[in-house]
């Protein structure tokens, strides 16, 4: 299945599967009038309010380039990934309110019984399916959209984790079991917010991948024979998708031809990286003296150039 028709798919599966559970809970909420439930129904709504900006978003980042966008519009991925942690940032903060307002008033709600046992539990397997899937299509296709749906379907997992102690608490006769574990979880979804804004900033200020990314960028530049050295090697995030340029020395007395066939043949390798989108190389003759001292390719490559 292609980049495109994947991504698409995924956005209507997360889309379908919150509605469904929007519908679920809030049935079990207007039947019991359990605050647990409650709350889990309302997450649910903005679940899919955010999945349908989602859709929206991977359907404009598939789009096939065009004059205005001559590298496609996968840049638009980090935007819609912020988005996602908005509404992350603000589900942990509703969830904390309601928790320290529920505490401190001693508030309650009615036993939501065994529908709401059964609610939480449905939502809780259905979101570590989903939580699978965004993860799997998202890390297969490095979309940081997917990715970011995937940690927020993670979060959802523990705030049912949550509803379900209040639910069980109620039944017990401790209902503040049920505000005290939603404080706990929503620093939890807090973080999470936080980690997907750490991840997608990276992506919108051109910051430098994985380490292990940049070795092999070099390792696949040295792998040809003719190539003497690399150096000058910058590699940076545009979107999630990287950029590269780098020098290579070859021997001088090269046919241009030859260097040109080289130059291509080293730009063909390391475009063939799932992770990168253009290559820059630029071609020095080993005895033009350019040779630099490059300390970053030295520690990648333990002194390997």
């Amino acid at each position: 299945m292609d980049r495109k028709t994947a991504m698409r798919r995924a956005g209507v599966v997360v889309l379908a599967a919150n509605v469904a559970l929007l519908l679920a809970k809030g049935g079990v909420w207007w039947y019991t009038g359990s605050l647990a439930v409650g709350s889990e129904a309302v997450n649910s709504g903005a679940d899919a309010l955010y999945s349908l900006v989602v859709l929206g978003g991977l359907y404009l980042t598939t789009r096939p380039a065009d004059f205005e966008h001559p590298h496609g519009h996968e840049r638009i991925e980090p935007f819609v990934s912020l988005f996602v942690a908005v509404g992350v940032f603000a589900a942990g903060v509703t969830v904390l309110y309601n928790a320290t307002t529920a505490v401190l008033t001693g508030a309650s709600g009615g036993s939501a019984g065994v529908a709401g046992v059964a609610v939480l539990l449905a939502s809780a397997v259905a979101k570590y399916g989903l939580y699978r899937y965004c993860r799997r299509v998202g890390e297969r296709h490095d979309s940081p959209a997917l990715v970011a749906a995937a940690l927020d379907n993670r979060n959802d997992i523990l705030t049912a984790a949550a509803a379900l102690v209040g639910v069980a608490g109620a039944a017990a006769g401790y209902p503040l079991l049920d505000p005290v574990a939603a404080g706990l979880v929503s620093l939890g979804i807090l973080y999470t917010g936080y980690e997907i804004v750490r991840d997608n900033v990276n992506y919108l200020v051109g910051a430098a991948p994985p380490e292990d990314l940049r070795r092999e960028i070099l390792e696949r530049a040295l792998a040809h024979d003719r190539v003497r050295g690399a150096h000058d090697v910058v590699a940076h995030y545009v979107g999630p998708e990287v950029d590269v340029s780098l020098h290579i020395e070859v021997e001088g007395n090269l046919t241009l031809f030859e260097a040109h066939e080289i130059e291509s043949a080293v730009v063909r390798d390391i475009r063939a990286m799932p992770e990168v989108d253009d290559v820059f190389v630029h071609v020095d003759p080993k005895e033009m003296g350019e040779w630099k001292e490059d300390r970053d390719a030295d520690r990648l490559l333990g002194g390997r150039r």
